[in-house]
């Protein structure tokens, strides 16, 4: 159960400098990820995860590789230092933990099914609903990194935030998930390749 719990606290970004965006430079940056966003029909990419724990001295660093389909196909393949699978697929949550095979049924739950949506978004970036989120945008050298916090007062006592980081591009680079607690887990997306044909097979159990 507990690396059910570490999959679904999924994201990250590192904190640098920011500088505010103007209102002219958000609505650019908006436009610019949600035509990505409707463009991109499926994603391969490798990352790196990293777990931050307060009362650990170092993060716990895992490696693996995503595949998105849409509209809203996602497996999370962990494969270093463990071999370990989750996929969302039809309001079900399949995993795979080294051979051990279970289901989670998350159409029942409020709370899987917000999260679930989240992922899908945040994968592909396009969060940009102001009836779900407080939404602060803000550039570094390199990048731009959007905050979206959850207005839904029950839901973000389990996650405070999300930071989105995006490249010049309008593509995803990192993602974090901040929990109340203020423990996170970063996610840094690597050599990503969007819309390369993804058999349907690559999200069986």
């Amino acid at each position: 159960m507990h690396r059910l719990c570490f999959i679904l606290i999924l994201f990250s970004t590192t904190i640098m400098a920011q500088t505010p965006l103007n209102d002219s430079e958000s609505k650019t940056l908006i436009k610019r990820v949600k035509d990505k966003a409707l463009t991109t029909k499926t994603i391969l990419s490798n990352f790196t995860q990293y777990k931050h724990l307060d009362f650990l001295t170092n993060d716990i660093i895992t490696n693996g590789k995503l595949s998105f389909k849409a509209p809203d196909l996602v497996k999370w393949e962990y494969t270093n230092p463990y071999s370990y699978s989750v996929i969302f697929k039809n309001e079900t949550l399949y995993i795979n933990d080294e051979g051990n095979k279970s289901e989670v049924n998350i159409g029942s739950s409020k709370l899987f099914k917000q999260l679930n949506n989240l992922i899908i978004k945040s994968v592909k970036g396009d969060m940009f609903d102001d009836s779900e989120f407080n939404i602060f945008y803000f550039k570094n050298d390199n990048q731009f990194i959007v905050h979206f916090k959850p207005k839904d007062k029950k839901f973000a006592k389990y996650i405070s935030d999300f930071h989105i980081s995006y490249n010049q591009d309008g593509d995803v680079e990192e993602v974090k998930m901040i929990e109340a607690s203020g423990d996170y887990t970063k996610i840094v997306f690597s050599k990503k390749v969007l819309n390369k044909p993804i058999d349907n097979a690559v999200f069986n159990n």
